[in-house]
């Protein structure tokens, strides 16, 4: 008895501090102008908006093709000029959809440059090892199997996609998770191929290994190991990205907080701690929670920008050293950072030529902005914006969806830019199992292997844009009954069009959005979790056609065929 009398005591006293806190005035809070952002222009007339933004500058050293790169170029924009499909709304039959059984974790692939004979090749790794694939008829060339590739065959994958096509609700969480503890044994995420026509991974030791064609110059030869380079034990660690700098040396941060660079060879790298990886506790809150959480961009200057869990960084690569010297360029700025994780997106950069030029995130806020810093010099007479916590910041937009008002969104997405048009999609599931964290295993479930579920798939597409005329970030349009559950847009401003991997009566489809305009154009209902793209994004090919990560294997979208 006595011990409820504590109990009962204890709460009490709870509840009494907890009614003394909210009868305290604490005085207004910081200043949010960005709250209350003008609408953008040219939304009083969005078709007579220019669609001829300037683009990143090609990588001589990557493969000559639309995606050599995650995100399909240095600068991580994840838009083309080339045009995607136009069409009706409709449902693809089966032919129209060329499907490659590959096994669990092919996120994204990496084109080739075209060989001798005119041909390229798709290069891509996941759980059941590497891949290559004839770019047209998508048949597989060579394997490199895994130690686990018999594991992990066709015929448990269509037990666990049978499975869920029959019941993805809240009581499938078993066969959910069941589906992606394959993903364990990935040995690396992050690929680039070079123009050598060597397809560089970064593995989760700290390694880099290059695989190539036995004979070169030949497309149908097998797959061996061309080089591999490992980290000395003092530097070894988890990386958390790749890219490579225009002159050939692939580049990756540590989640602990070292940028490294290797040459194109394998054979000799360099490094940086970055800036305040000393001071702050680097620790990694858990598995994709470390420092730094995501890849980086570079652009044609050698400029590399990474974000770690306060700050964004801009480091400078000069052909032989790394620099966080800001007398050679280099900087740091902080963002906001309520979330106290930081931010989980991979930097884009906004603006080329003659362009106003950014780096865009969305930053740690529990509501997260999308922010855009000046990547090179700060226009002189700039004033700090109110509500930011550096100068260095251009633009602060929260990431509200609207009407739907959402008061809890983080990413770890990078922010879709085209233009001056940045783009953010919702990630977090309308609903959490009760008995799942809402973070972790829970929103990684809800929005992947059952994302097509009305309970928990998300909604909500905004955009925003920068005003060059008055130096202002914009509200452009925001979609509330678009669903993006796991994948990353890409734009192509060929067709005007923004194209996600969505859903709709638990369906899986390929969505197409007006750029300008944020109307729905058309969609294609593609169908059951055999098209789940499971948090692989949607990418146009030179002959204008949408390829794509799907549960188990990869897919590419080819109407009329």
């Amino acid at each position: 008895m006595k011990r409820i009398f504590k109990i009962v005591g204890l709460l009490l006293i709870l509840l009494i501090g907890f009614t003394a806190l909210k009868s305290c005035d604490f005085g207004p809070p910081p200043p949010r102008p960005d709250l209350d952002l003008p609408l953008a222009p040219q939304m009083a007339d969005p078709a007579s908006a220019p669609m001829d933004m300037n683009f990143p500058a090609a990588n001589p050293m990557a493969g000559q093709s639309t995606n050599p790169i995650p995100h399909g170029d240095p600068a991580q924009q994840d838009s083309t000029p080339i045009s995607g499909p136009m069409d009706k709304t409709r449902r693809l039959k089966e032919s129209e959809i060329v499907y490659r059984f590959l096994g669990p974790g092919h996120f994204g692939v990496n084109i080739s440059s075209e060989y001798p004979s005119g041909y390229r090749v798709i290069w891509t790794n996941g759980v059941n090892g590497v891949f290559k694939l004839d770019e047209e008829t998508y048949n597989i060339i060579d394997h490199l199997p895994s130690d686990v590739a018999d594991e992990y065959d066709e015929v448990w994958a269509n037990k666990i996609i049978a499975k869920l096509d029959k019941n993805n609700g809240a009581s499938a969480i078993t066969t959910a998770v069941k589906s992606m503890l394959p993903l364990r044994d990935l040995s690396g995420v992050y690929t680039v191929v070079g123009d050598n026509d060597w397809f560089y991974i970064a593995k989760k030791d700290g390694s880099v290994v290059a695989y190539g064609d036995e004979n070169a110059g030949d497309e149908s030869s097998k797959i061996v190991e061309k080089a591999r380079f490992q980290l000395p034990p003092e530097l070894a660690g988890a990386s958390v990205g790749m890219n490579m700098t225009y002159d050939g040396w692939i580049v990756f941060p540590l989640e602990e907080g070292t940028m490294i660079a290797v040459s194109p060879d394998l054979t000799e790298y360099r490094s940086v701690r970055m800036k305040h990886a000393d001071t702050e506790d680097t620790a990694t809150y858990g598995t994709g929670y470390g420092w730094v959480r995501n890849s980086i961009a570079i652009d044609e200057a050698g400029g590399i920008y990474a974000v770690s869990r306060n700050h964004m960084h801009k480091i400078v690569w000069d052909g032989d050293r790394l620099s966080t010297d800001e007398a050679d360029g280099a900087w740091t700025a902080e963002y906001r950072n309520g979330h106290l994780e930081g931010s989980g997106a991979t930097p884009s950069l906004m603006g080329f030529g003659d362009e106003d030029k950014f780096v865009v995130i969305t930053d740690g806020d529990i509501r997260m902005n999308v922010t855009l810093f000046w990547r090179d010099d700060i226009p002189e007479g700039w004033q700090q914006l109110e509500g930011t916590p550096s100068r260095r910041i251009a633009g602060q937009a929260p990431a509200d969806m609207g009407d739907l008002n959402v008061q809890a969104i983080q990413s770890e997405q990078t922010v879709i830019v085209a233009g001056y048009g940045a783009l953010v999609v919702n990630n977090t599931p309308r609903n959490t199992p009760f008995f799942l964290p809402k973070e972790g295993v829970g929103r990684g479930a809800t929005i992947g292997p059952l994302g097509s579920n009305p309970k928990f798939q998300p909604y909500g597409v905004q955009k925003f844009e920068w005003n060059p005329d008055v130096r202002r970030l914009e509200k452009a349009w925001v979609n509330e009954t678009i669903s993006s559950p796991n994948g990353v847009p890409w734009v192509s401003t060929g067709s005007g069009q923004v194209y996600f991997m969505g859903a709709r009566d638990n369906e899986w489809t390929l969505e197409a959005v007006n750029w300008l305009t944020g109307e729905p154009t058309f969609h294609y209902i593609l169908g059951g979790q055999k098209y789940n793209n499971m948090f692989s994004g949607p990418t146009i090919d030179k002959k204008g056609r949408i390829f794509v990560g799907a549960y188990f294997g990869r897919m590419r979208i080819e109407p009329g065929r």
